[in-house]
């Protein structure tokens, strides 16, 4: 089948420049290991940039068969290259033109990326999440919100703009820093001291949860993942993950149960993560939903399939596999028995 892995490398191919820019984007050498695991697996595979020419590369590349029908898929690892929601503008694109994709909607996107309807929606279904306020100015009351609080943009992800503040006049200074630079409102919310554990979610209807990843703190003081740590660049030791976590398995099956209500609250689709905060008395808080989870060599949601007994290549696979029986009805060919890694996961 073809399969064009779609990323932004290149922000430069834009009609204007008008926005905020997108400040993520995924490394060479991972979107290159995904494109070696799709041709190892059959496939032809094109690298294309997700920019304004994004469609008509599509369309030399996989032109619709006699019947107008697809012809191939895209491997969707784009973030955006400027303005708001950008996870959902290269869905939006392949949506209006006919092109399956794997991942998220653009709907899935843009309720995953707003953390504040994040919690609303997940409150609705029953899911618990630290108590939050919405703060544009940091003078706003914060009734009986309970400090220290860990305060972040509404709208960006990879930990951008993180901070800890423990008494109001660092919450002030933290919201007015995030707004100044990030141009959106700030997320205010109790922070939990105890346990945090990320859940890996594949699928859709027959959604699986792969092994549980906890990170693992150790001494450090801040107890967060920060955007530092995130990118090897932290002065304090990097949480090292240990997966499985060692959870009870009825602990196990409730972060399982409240991640499942999580994805499907927020409309995700094929893959997403998790983040949980579990506190002292036992109790879990879903912080949000990543409806693209990273599949660097680092990330979670890799260490986790590595569990469930995938490799990155079949990891890859399984994605590809996953997107192509919501959108066709059927696995890819030869996918249909490889099942093994489902018990495992559990």
């Amino acid at each position: 089948m073809r399969v064009a892995v779609v990323w932004n490398s290149d922000q430069s191919k834009v009609i204007n420049r008008f926005g905020q820019r997108c400040p993520e984007r995924y490394g060479l050498k991972t979107v290159m290991s995904v494109m070696t695991a799709l041709r190892e697996a059959g496939h032809d595979a094109m690298l294309c940039e997700a920019d304004k020419d994004l469609l008509a590369s599509l369309e030399r590349f996989m032109p619709p068969d006699p019947q107008g029908c697809p012809t191939g898929m895209v491997f969707n690892m784009a973030y955006g290259i400027q303005g708001a929601c950008r996870y959902t503008h290269v869905p939006a694109m392949l949506e209006m033109a006919g092109v399956p994709y794997t991942g998220s909607g653009p709907l899935g996107h843009a309720l995953a990326l707003d953390k504040v309807i994040t919690k609303q929606l997940i409150l609705d279904a029953g899911v618990a999440t630290p108590n939050f306020r919405v703060m544009r100015s940091g003078d706003e009351k914060v009734d009986d919100l309970q400090f220290p609080v860990v305060v972040k943009p509404r709208h960006e992800s990879t930990s951008f703009g993180l901070q800890l503040a423990t008494e109001p006049a660092a919450l002030r200074q933290a919201v007015q820093s995030i707004v100044a630079r990030y141009g959106q409102d700030a997320l205010v919310e109790e922070y939990i001291e105890g346990r945090e554990i990320c859940v890996a979610l594949l699928g859709n209807e027959e959604l699986v949860a792969l092994p549980l990843v906890e990170q693992d703190f150790g001494e450090r003081e801040t107890r967060l993942i920060t955007w530092e740590d995130k990118v090897h660049k932290g002065a304090a030791a990097e949480p090292q993950k240990i997966c499985p976590a060692s959870v009870s398995p009825a602990l196990a099956a409730r972060l399982r149960d409240l991640s499942a209500g999580t994805f499907h609250a927020c409309h995700c689709r094929d893959y997403a993560r998790v983040d949980i905060r579990i506190d002292k008395s036992g109790q879990p808080y879903v912080l949000e939903i990543n409806s693209m989870a990273a599949l660097g060599a680092s990330a979670s949601y890799v260490f986790a399939a590595k569990a469930a007994g995938l490799d990155f290549s079949a990891l890859v696979i399984r994605i590809l596999d996953v997107a192509h029986k919501r959108c066709f009805g059927t696995s890819l060919p030869g996918e249909a028995e490889s099942r093994v890694w489902a018990a495992a996961a559990e």
